[in-house]
């Protein structure tokens, strides 16, 4: 069975902890690095990846853009949201369908 995990700063992640995600904190971007390669390689479907480690990241976060499994999701940290994730999931979702979901409403 396929596992869910958040990777990022403490005080970003530790909430998903209460809803059965397994949390990995860490605090300077190759940790960070490590622990997305370890948690690609095991059990894990989702890997949401708060959006300030991804900005320190981002040739590690492009490696899994193109896998199927696992998925690698920015998410928003307490320093708030910078948009990337938004994006990261709308041009994902335009390679897959081939045409932008939100054209017009921006």
């Amino acid at each position: 069975m396929y596992k869910i995990a958040v990777v990022g700063a403490y005080d970003s992640i530790y909430g998903f902890a209460a809803l059965g995600l397994d949390t990995f904190p860490v605090s300077d971007p190759q940790k960070g690095e490590e622990t997305l390669h370890r948690l690609a390689s095991g059990k894990y479907a989702v890997i949401y990846v708060t959006e300030a480690l991804a900005a320190e990241i981002p040739h590690a976060i492009e490696r899994y853009r193109e896998q199927t499994l696992p998925a690698v999701i920015q998410i928003p940290g307490v320093a708030g949201n910078t948009g990337a994730g938004v994006a990261g999931v709308k041009k994902s979702v335009e390679q897959a369908v081939g045409s932008d979901i939100l054209f017009g409403e921006q």
